[in-house]
């Protein structure tokens, strides 16, 4: 089994031609990041999740090219991780479109941390991944709670969980979402100061969770800023569990 670093389309077209029904499930890990702020923790989040892929016999392939997305090119994948990817997403609505039937074709998706905030003008993908981007804390410890101890993504986690992080808010909440995780703000030792704008604030506060959507599965988690986040055992454990769910690999 091998993982396949990704530099444009053509590349992964040689590498997947021939695919058998016997073939090993694929991810695709998407990292493209727009004009903006950009994560300097996207090499550690791929290098983990190639690793606990490969671990779990899953094969992956890793690209920021937005060519990716054709129907062609995405019915080789079961689920697509937006691995802390911000700001613009695709070029045009043909990408956009080819996401969409990927999605309603059974396919699944998993947002990790910045993930809610790429295509911040988009309300479909506001809905798959669960909302908007927002706003967060500054870089702090605090308690997660574990809402949800059925999942698998969440099964095995300590609750309180003691960690480390931003906690992100967003912006049209989709009501619909299973909330596994939540974080306490009153654990926070130094609270920033919420935008005006921000009132859904329930105590704790959403910071994973997992839906059907449209006939397809989405699995986010808010957790991942730190480069050190993705040598953590548990929140390796974390990813390739919810990627599992996504793709239908929990079975």
């Amino acid at each position: 089994m091998r993982t396949r670093p990704l530099v444009g389309i053509a590349f992964l077209a040689m590498n997947l031609a021939g695919v058998g029904a016997a073939e090993p499930p694929r991810v695709l890990i998407y990292t493209r990041n727009g004009k903006g702020f950009v994560h300097d923790n996207i090499a550690s989040c791929v290098e983990a999740l190639t690793a606990v892929c490969r671990q779990a016999g899953i094969e992956t392939a890793v690209t920021n090219d937005w060519n990716i997305f054709t129907p062609e090119s995405l019915r080789r994948f079961r689920a697509i991780v937006f691995a802390n990817t911000n700001n613009e997403a695709f070029e045009n609505d043909e990408q956009r479109h080819a996401l969409q039937e990927f999605i309603r074709g059974g396919g699944g998706f998993v947002g990790i941390h910045s993930a809610t905030g790429s295509e911040r003008t988009w309300p479909w993908y506001w809905a798959l991944i669960g909302g908007t981007f927002a706003w967060h804390h500054p870089l702090q410890p605090f308690r997660v709670r574990v809402v949800d101890r059925e999942h698998p993504a969440t099964s095995f986690l300590p609750d309180p969980w003691e960690w480390r992080d931003e906690l992100y808010y967003v912006n049209k909440r989709n009501p619909k979402v299973r909330v596994l995780l939540a974080g306490e703000q009153a654990s926070l030792a130094k609270p920033g100061k919420p935008p005006a704008g921000l009132t859904d604030l329930p105590e704790p506060y959403p910071l994973a969770w997992c839906h059907e959507f449209e006939g397809g599965r989405s699995f986010y988690t808010a957790l991942g800023h730190l480069k050190e986040h993705y040598r953590d055992p548990l929140f390796r454990r974390h990813l390739l569990e919810g990627i599992r769910w996504a793709a239908r690999l929990d079975r």
